[in-house]
């Protein structure tokens, strides 16, 4: 036991090491590179995001073997989209970053204000979590340039409850979301992820790599309505993604 603890926290330590050490020494200078002199900065800082993360995820692999992640290849090919995932862990939002190299995603407003961290999720354009306040102004940036966001293949994933599950069920949804999709025609993607609190589970801060594990990631719905002709209101798009994730409960 207290070797596995061991092996937990030297593995938890490397891992989040990257996040300082790898940081400044591989991916700083790209980061302000991209600032300066780069004309499309949004989705410069998107890439760099979802390379950062990439190394990272190469890293967990390595080090936790006995956490074998099994994610669908369809789930990779999506763009132009907005995709619904059930939350477990703090390792998801980070997981969707790798995965796609144009994201925007929803932000807690106390990280806009940390420094470096928040410079880069202003750049990158994501979204504070809340309108309001000295956010209002950003909030509406971001949504007049959705749709042209959309055109280019980016991708915004939510994790529509809010907080991580505790019981890996899916609570109620915020509907936020849902009327992007509607407002910039973009299909819905209703995505499952398992486990991934098995890997690091809320509260605590060691990762659990001496356990056997499988982690999934899969598309349970696509949706996408006749827009052109009847445009689905939010509660009705919130009943279809809450069905697809009725239909895998025991």
């Amino acid at each position: 036991m207290k070797v596995d603890r061991l092996l937990d926290f030297l593995v938890t330590i490397l891992c989040w090491v990257w996040f300082i050490l790898g940081f400044f020494l591989f991916f700083s200078w790209l980061y302000l590179g991209a600032a300066m002199f780069v004309k499309n900065k949004e989705a410069a800082f998107q890439r760099l995001n979802s390379h950062f993360y990439q190394v990272f995820f190469c890293l967990l692999r390595v080090t936790a073997p006995r956490h074998k992640w099994v994610i669908n290849q369809e789930v990779a090919s999506i763009r132009s989209a907005v995709i619904v995932c059930n939350h477990l862990s703090y390792l998801d939002p980070l997981l969707f970053i790798a995965l796609f190299e144009r994201q925007r995603t929803l932000v807690k407003t106390r990280f806009f204000s940390m420094p470096v961290f928040g410079w880069i999720i202003k750049k990158s354009g994501y979204f504070p979590a809340s309108g309001e306040g000295q956010f209002t102004r950003m909030m509406l940036k971001q949504m007049q340039t959705m749709e042209s966001f959309f055109q280019k293949g980016g991708n915004l994933f939510i994790f529509p409850e809010g907080t991580r599950s505790r019981d890996g069920g899916v609570g109620n949804l915020n509907r936020g979301a849902l009327k992007i999709a509607r407002l910039c025609k973009a299909p819905i993607y209703v995505l499952q992820l398992t486990h991934t609190n098995k890997l690091f589970p809320p509260g605590r801060f060691l990762f659990q790599t001496r356990i056997k594990n499988r982690i999934t990631l899969r598309i349970l719905d696509r949706i996408e309505p006749d827009y052109q002709h009847q445009v689905p209101s939010a509660a009705v798009l919130e009943q279809r993604v809450m069905a697809a994730y009725a239909g895998q409960q025991p």
